[in-house]
């Protein structure tokens, strides 16, 4: 543990952290000299294996289980981890859950499972710990993602509930900052985690960087190194703001040949009317 690190004497809630960008966050979090409060929905052995690195790094932490489909347990999760963390600094709201699926093959029942998951839930997290948050004139971080900024075949659903994060990212940010309260969010790109190949199935990570301007996918300390930033006092001047982490994804032209064609490999499908020609 870093005691003179960038967030030394924060206290952080990770939702999210017993697997992938969660736990490299909270990691990260620690290295940095704060005391972190580990959620988890599902990944229990993996929150209480983030614990123990964080406590082997000479950092503090605990686990603590939550649905964030239910708004009860959502309250719960802000009085208990803010009870042990004794306050709350620092609010990174990373939990979610992803769905490919052909639009005309969504259900209402995954429709609301997504946004509750997705978007109610953080979003009534925040509301929860608004009183720690301003007591400690702390930073909110809300993970969204590049499907919020560029379209993909059969993610509608999904990159719904991500762009409305973006949307209440940027709102948050006028009406609490004026409560000394920061919020900004960050987008990543390609980033495998453990989850991914239930998603995509199986890959191959040198293959998925050979389509990713910076020439390699993404790594969870990436964007936990983003988060520490955002939640120190160098990001203090950055207020409503999404931060895109993505090795260029979206700064280059997606409906090249190569694109193309490698996504067509991977099953999905685009219309024939976005370049002449194809």
């Amino acid at each position: 543990m870093n005691t003179n690190g960038r967030l030394s004497g924060k206290r952080v809630l990770v939702t999210g952290a017993g697997t992938g960008l969660g736990a490299g966050i909270a990691v990260e979090c620690a290295r940095e000299g704060a005391s972190v409060a580990v959620h988890y929905g599902r990944s229990k052995a993996g929150a209480d294996a983030v614990v123990r690195q964080i406590r082997e790094l000479g950092g503090r932490a605990e686990a603590f289980a939550t649905d964030l489909a239910d708004l009860k347990e959502v309250v719960d999760l802000a009085t208990s981890a803010t009870e042990f963390l004794g306050g709350l600094d620092v609010l990174v709201n990373n939990a979610g859950i992803t769905m490919n699926m052909p639009f005309d093959q969504v259900t209402p029942e995954q429709f609301d499972q997504l946004y509750n998951v997705n978007v109610r839930g953080p979003y009534f997290l925040i509301q929860a710990s608004l009183e720690h948050l301003k007591q400690s004139q702390g930073a909110v971080i809300n993970l969204t993602s590049i499907h919020a900024v560029q379209g993909m075949s059969e993610h509608s659903t999904y990159a719904g509930t991500k762009g409305a994060i973006v949307s209440h990212t940027r709102a948050l940010a006028i009406e609490l900052g004026q409560l000394g309260i920061r919020v900004n969010a960050i987008a990543p790109g390609c980033v495998p985690v453990e989850n991914y190949s239930q998603a995509i199935g199986e890959y191959d990570t040198g293959d998925m960087g050979r389509n990713i301007p910076a020439g390699y996918v993404g790594k969870p300390e990436d964007i936990g190194k983003a988060a520490v930033f955002l939640a120190s006092d160098d990001g203090r001047f950055m207020l409503g703001q999404t931060l895109v982490i993505d090795g260029g994804t979206t700064s280059w032209m997606p409906f090249s040949d190569h694109f193309r064609q490698s996504m067509s490999d991977m099953g999905v499908r685009f219309g024939k009317g976005y370049v002449p020609g194809l």
